[in-house]
């Protein structure tokens, strides 16, 4: 065997029977102490930290753990099934640059340290927390990674419609901007020939990816770093898509609400490398009627009604949305009283059936432009002398 570079139980301070909670313990300790933030210019805390984590990536890995056990140190020839240093997936030192600013060291997520205790995992921070992360740092040779097709993301829009294409529902059409699939490579991403810039790095040859609150700045996975793509399409940059506007027409169901959403298949961004595409979703909002009212499946009016049509009773006829139609106003209508017309409110596209519409009145007192008028009004007044708000008196 080789001579060992070090041993991981006595760099991380733990016994050869530590558990996994003991083990990750004295890594968030060391790793703490050591890291090249709170050591700025200090080489030997770097490399100490380094070893840290080298260790950290084995013994907390439990396919990796026991073939240390067995197969002794990680020597320059490596150990059966597992990567040496230098190699993918081993501890040596990689070509890509790591930025720590910004990095809360107050605590370490369970596994190699991720985004600290009940934080959410970043999107694109990947799957593996900083043990992948880390293997970028300090194992690989930079090489490219091959990218994999993604499914195209959804769009959401916003319409604006009126209160009657809501009802009796409509066909509109809207403007959209998505990705859609290249006319010349087809949604491949690739000509065969020629080199163009990598539109994942824009040419910068790194992404940055976040995990807490740590930065890291990375090889770009799609071009290895060369922000260079060799045979991608010129037209896409080999992302297989490219920015369209188009007008797409939405059926507006009969019924929709205000806030009700709308799906369109396939009429989201187009997936890369070919994959399928997302979905376009409409939510609307829908423009308030002069006087209907909707409340669920029922449409709601208030109608005016004249002191002698309360008072002797009457038929009126009241708006709906299907037109007129008549209303029997009883004798001794009071203000706000309510009254429901079956089935004549909203279609329910689920239950196929409709709601009601639901009359109130308002009782609207005549104006004494006359003198007759007044006459007669005065004359009512000493025929009910009755107070109106005596039941009132007795609550205060």
């Amino acid at each position: 065997m080789a001579t060992p570079k070090h041993d991981y139980y006595e760099t991380l301070g733990v016994p050869r029977k530590a558990d996994a909670e003991e083990i990750r313990k004295a890594y968030r300790k060391l790793a703490r102490k050591y890291h090249p933030d709170l050591n700025p210019g200090d080489k030997s805390s770097e490399e100490r930290f380094k070893n840290v984590q080298e260790a950290y990536d084995v013994l907390s890995d439990a396919k990796k753990r026991p073939m240390y056990d067995q197969f002794g140190f990680y020597s320059d020839n490596g150990f059966a099934g597992a990567g040496a240093p230098g190699t993918p997936g081993g501890g040596g030192q990689g070509g890509s640059h790591f930025d720590f600013n910004g990095f809360d060291f107050s605590d370490f997520a369970s596994g190699a340290g991720g985004a600290a205790s009940g934080g959410r995992r970043p999107e694109g921070a990947g799957t593996g927390g900083f043990r992948d992360i880390f293997s970028q740092f300090f194992g690989g040779h930079g090489e490219p990674a091959h990218a994999e097709a993604e499914k195209g993301g959804d769009l959401e829009y916003v319409m604006n419609i009126d209160f009657w294409q809501a009802i009796k529902g409509s066909q509109a059409r809207v403007n959209i901007t998505r990705y859609d699939v290249c006319d010349t490579c087809h949604g491949s991403g690739s000509t065969g020939a020629g080199e163009s810039t990598c539109q994942q790095c824009k040419g910068s040859g790194h992404v940055s990816q976040m995990a807490g609150a740590m930065k890291f700045n990375l090889a770009c996975p799609r071009c290895g770093g060369s922000g260079k793509l060799r045979n991608a399409c010129p037209g896409c940059g080999g992302d297989g898509r490219v920015t369209h506007t188009e007008s797409v027409e939405i059926r507006i169901p009969p019924g929709a609400r205000d806030g009700s959403r709308l799906r369109v298949p396939g009429k989201g961004n187009a997936g890369t490398m070919g994959a399928v595409p997302g979905d376009l979703y409409i939510t609307t909002r829908v423009e308030p009627h002069p006087f209907f009212r909707r409340e669920g499946d029922n449409i709601e009016i208030s109608v005016p009604v004249a002191v002698w049509e309360a008072a002797l009773g009457a038929k009126i006829e009241v708006p709906t949305i299907d037109g007129r139609t008549l209303l029997k106003i009883p004798q001794g209508t009071t203000n706000a009283q309510r009254f429901r017309l079956r089935e004549k409110g909203v279609l329910n596209q689920r239950t196929n059936q409709r709601g009601d519409q639901i009359v109130e009145v308002a009782i609207a007192a005549p104006d004494p432009r006359d003198e007759r008028t007044r006459e007669l009004l005065k004359e009512m007044a000493k025929l009910h002398p009755e107070d109106p708000r005596a039941g009132m008196w007795a609550k205060v």
